[in-house]
């Protein structure tokens, strides 16, 4: 039997969030190699004889497997034969390695499949009713890290740029925001305009915090909020003053049943 990689992504939090696809690939899997961000439910469509591995983080950002290694573990269990799945949470190509994944296998000449996830960037937002765009406020968002890889020799995103754009994302910036947002100020964004923060988005532990850019990382620290989570800078996020939709006491951990197709 010929080996395959499938690297799927999770969704942002919420296990009926992942598309039929990867859900299909996670049922007759042979390999799953997951990370922390999986919900715990997609966890039991895995088949019992699969072999599940985690990879994820254990906290304080200590790694269960360098990079490095997750790579070759995926390497040699394709080379085996066996059908297996990468479980990332959001999309495994917004800042998820899925491209180093995928090209440790291109470079052994393997075999692998890449199934998009819906990714938090857009997710998180959605779920604390703010479009990141809006014909009215804002016509292009923008994504960035707020955590880049160390070994850089400085920093690669042009702040003067962020300043300007109409919405802004930032990923894992919990424990930067109150350098991102002096950033942003520094650099000529308003410091009154509208901002927000959301933090373990599409669960019942979704918590928002909305205030203002200058206000923001005090706030967030105010209420407690801890990754994962997004930042939303923009006029867009004023928009969840009446658009915030989302009840988690009542829909976040109303995990919809995935039901098994029809044998």
């Amino acid at each position: 039997m010929t080996g395959k990689a499938f690297l799927v992504g999770a969704g942002p939090g919420r296990a009926d969030l992942i598309s039929v696809r990867g859900l299909n690939l996670l049922r007759s899997a042979d390999v799953v190699v997951y990370d922390r961000l999986v919900a715990p439910e997609l966890l039991d469509e895995i088949p019992p004889r699969a072999e599940r591995i985690f990879v994820g983080k254990m906290g304080f950002g200590q790694r269960v497997m360098r990079q490095k290694e997750i790579n070759a573990l995926l390497v040699e269990r394709v080379r085996a034969g066996l059908q297996v799945v990468r479980l990332k949470g959001g999309d495994g190509f917004v800042f998820g390695r899925g491209g180093e994944e995928c090209l440790a296998l291109a470079t052994a000449g393997l075999n692998f499949e890449v199934v998009p996830g819906i990714s938090a960037a857009v997710a998180a937002p959605a779920y604390a009713g703010i479009p990141v765009t809006d014909r009215r406020l804002a016509s292009a968002f923008t994504v960035i890290t707020g955590h880049e890889d160390p070994a850089k020799e400085e920093s690669a995103i042009d702040w003067s740029l962020m300043a300007q754009t109409p919405t802004l994302i930032v990923m894992m910036g919990v424990r930067s925001a109150a350098r991102i947002c002096d950033a942003l100020i520094a650099h000529g964004r308003d410091p009154g305009s509208p901002a927000a923060a959301i933090a373990n988005a599409t669960t019942a532990q979704q918590k928002v915090v909305r205030s203002s850019l200058a206000e923001l990382a005090g706030s967030m620290t105010s209420a407690g909020i801890q990754a994962p989570a997004v930042l939303v800078f923009g006029e867009v996020a004023a928009l969840h003053d009446r658009l915030d939709w989302f009840s988690p006491a009542e829909g976040g951990q109303g995990f919809l049943p995935i039901q098994q197709p029809d044998q």
